[in-house]
């Protein structure tokens, strides 16, 4: 039960922040802090502050214009602070980040009278490597990295790239600058990014010798002493995939706040996926030995000598394994049908018997060789800090992030010959396993692929169980208004509280949900993509402001090439610039009183906010069901299939209901806003599951 004290305390501070704004409260607002509050507050602790009992998790669906970021900040800002535990708020996107930082936070700090610190946490990604720059510069080059991939090939820096560098060292160095990616108005291409910047595998930690200025771990510092720290779901999931404390807090003694949080899987599914090209990988094999070689001539010691020798069969064996894999790609029928990426996805997960055998032996030999370069690595920290005499530190230095690169590779081979190596164990969720030919600079390449279909388990077991306590929140978290689809993706125990809260907006008085008669069934492709060319044609022409979303890239390509030529002209399409450009190119468009249209896929059904004038048509060509073909999404289905359920029903219909419901969220966006929803797809009012996927839908005004 939430203390008196604690409640009072945020109620006060609710109040407070209402009257300094001059607000009204929200009914649906009130009841998000009540229920968050009611949760986390009374999450019981021993005399150590170690959790006791299981009532620690709460997941609230909170519609557009809830105000859901000042409800959930209200409601748990004060418990973390009386208990003495770290907020961690995790998002999916830079904008919410941008929104906390620049808008949410300020505004709590300044009107509700709570005291409290806050900072940003981001990955090494996003920071400056002073080291790797360093030695960019004084190598004029990248001679002697190594790389997996064709695109990460050493080659030889281009003298404008090295310009660039000196001129970021010089901001970094006269403080003009932090050394954080984000922070910079013209921020640096990924490709040049990608040669000053660090992994965890690469960096060398309190042995750097710019350790002290490092622009990352001054960061870390900053985090340390923060109350609330706001985070993304990757950089969450990778501190966990660590164990949980090496880049946040520990889990144990932090609330965690997913905002965003339908992406959480999808998220988590990323992290346990693996990848590993098998002639990309052979030539990184086939060239490590020499490497070594080189650096133990540089150097005068016999246990680099000796590590060489060590090396050679067990090279040898992980060579021979890496063919035995390669061949039997080689012998795959691959399939390129409908103009995509041929490949070969094994059903249900299970990997032909032929493949256990050498990607068992890939994954050991794999073991044995970063066993011995893990040694290695214990070597280099020992030369970084000054303490042997036959490696110098400068050459420890220059050869530690290069170790560390090729550490990565092989715990990646590792993990994913591992996988393809071991059969899923009978009644727990498979793993989707396939294999991509690629076309690469270097020539045909086999690309290995495996991807739990299911993380409920893993997140269960890093996350859920292990912290104090934890709010997934978003405006959409319901599948067909229900949250079992969000509990079974998640790992959710079945006894989590789940609060669905209606949006205040005036949904039936100020919008339309538009379906009109449509000749052509979506499954007859071509004849869909013409009769939605035909609609756009004849309905664009009085339309100042649309949104058009497409399922595919083929058909958004066909239409726009359909449309008529003074059409055409207003159409700003994703992949003509970045999103942030196309939104801001369509708001000028708007402001100069000019039409214009968007034409975006996936991506811009979430994340794109224009308001007002800005958006008064969203257009959706078809359901936005997952792609038939998707390995994961297929072998879930079999899996489904195989456990007695109806995939299509129980999963591909809750899973489109979602992304439909995101994307219909596009149009209303304040209060004032009004507009029409038009969805070109019959489906909806002729198919059984039309009526299910329409009730869960917000509820406009519907013309059939």
């Amino acid at each position: 039960m939430l203390e008196a004290s604690l409640k009072k305390e945020i109620q006060t501070a609710y109040s407070r922040f209402l009257d300094s704004r001059g607000l009204k409260a929200r009914p649906a607002q009130k009841q998000m802090i009540a229920a968050v509050a009611r949760v986390l507050g009374a999450i019981r602790a021993d005399e150590k502050g170690k959790r006791l009992g299981e009532s620690h998790l709460i997941a609230v669906e909170a519609g557009t214009g809830t105000g859901k970021t000042i409800a959930y900040l209200l409601a748990v800002l004060p418990i973390a602070k009386q208990r003495g535990l770290k907020l961690i708020v995790s998002t999916a996107t830079v904008a919410l980040q941008e929104q906390l930082t620049d808008k949410d936070l300020p505004e709590l700090e300044s009107h509700a009278g709570l005291s409290f610190s806050y900072s940003l946490a981001k990955g090494r990604g996003r920071y400056l490597c002073l080291n790797k720059a360093e030695q960019l510069l004084d190598d004029q080059g990248t001679q002697g990295q190594m790389a997996l991939y064709e695109d990460e090939q050493a080659r030889v820096i281009e003298p404008g790239v090295v310009n660039a560098v000196r001129g970021l060292m010089q901001q970094y160095a006269e403080g003009k600058w932090d050394g954080d990616r984000d922070r910079l108005d013209a921020a640096p291409s990924d490709e040049t990014w990608g040669h000053l910047t660090s992994d965890h595998m690469q960096c060398s930690n309190r042995r750097c010798i710019n350790f002290s200025v490092c622009p990352f771990y001054r960061a870390r510092e900053q985090m340390g002493d923060a109350d609330l720290i706001i985070a993304n779901h990757d950089l969450v999931l990778a501190d966990l995939s660590l164990g949980g404390g090496a880049i946040l807090p520990e889990p144990s003694s932090s609330l965690y706040i997913f905002d965003e949080g339908h992406h959480l899987a999808d998220k988590a599914g990323g992290h346990f996926s693996y990848s590993l090209r098998l002639n990309a990988a052979l030539r990184l094999i086939g060239g490590m030995e020499k490497k070594l070689q080189q650096f133990a001539g540089q150097c005068s010691s016999a246990y680099l000598d000796d590590l060489v020798v060590k090396l050679h069969q067990p090279v040898a064996d992980l060579l021979l394994a890496l063919d035995g894999m390669k061949n039997l790609a080689e012998a795959l029928q691959f399939q390129d049908d409908r103009g995509r990426t041929p490949r070969v996805r094994f059903a249900g997960g299970r990997q032909p018997e032929s493949w256990l055998s050498p990607a068992n032996e890939t994954a050991q030999c794999s073991q044995r060789i970063l066993m011995q370069l893990e040694q290695l690595a214990a070597l280099l920290k020992e030369a970084l800090e000054g303490n042997l005499d036959d490696i110098e530190r400068s050459q420890a230095e220059a050869f530690y992030p290069q170790l560390g690169f090729l550490i990565n590779r092989l715990q990646q081979m590792h993990w994913l010959a591992g996988s393809f190596a071991r059969p899923d164990e009978p009644g727990v969720s498979p793993t989707a396993r396939w294999v991509v030919l690629q076309d690469t600079l270097a020539g045909r390449d086999y690309e290995c692929c495996s991807s739990p279909v299911s993380v409920a388990a893993t997140l269960q077991e890093h996350l859920w169980d292990v912290c104090f306590g934890a709010l997934v929140t978003s405006a959409t978290l319901t599948a067909l208004g229900r949250f079992d689809r969000l509990k079974a993706t998640l790992g959710l125990p079945e006894s989590t509280p789940c609060e669905q809260l209606a949006s205040p907006f005036d949904y039936f008085n100020s919008a339309v949900l538009e379906i009109p008669v449509m000749r052509s069934d979506p499954g007859r492709a071509n004849e869909h993509t013409d009769e939605v060319a035909e609609y756009l044609n004849r309905e664009l022409p009085g339309i100042q402001a649309s949104l058009i979303l497409f399922s595919s890239w083929k058909q958004m390509l066909s239409v726009l090439d359909q449309l008529d030529a003074s059409l055409k002209t207003r159409v700003t399409a994703q992949g003509s610039s970045s999103k942030s450009a196309m939104l801001q190119q369509h708001r000028e468009r708007i402001d100069a009183g000019q039409p214009s249209s968007l034409f975006g896929l996936a991506s811009f059904a979430e994340g794109v906010d224009l308001p007002g004038a800005y958006l008064t048509d969203v257009i959706i060509t078809k359901l936005p069901f997952s792609v038939p073909d998707d390995p994961v999404d297929a072998t879930m289905s079999e899996w489904i299939e195989q456990q007695g359920g109806n995939p299509f029903v129980e999963w591909t219909v809750p899973a489109a209901s979602m992304r439909l419901t995101q994307a219909v969220g596009r149009l209303l966006r304040t209060e004032q806003d009004r507009g029409r929803v038009v969805i070109l797809d019959r489906r909806l009012t002729g198919k059984f599951y039309g009526r299910q996927i329409l009730n869960a839908l917000p509820p406009f005004r519907q013309v059939f």
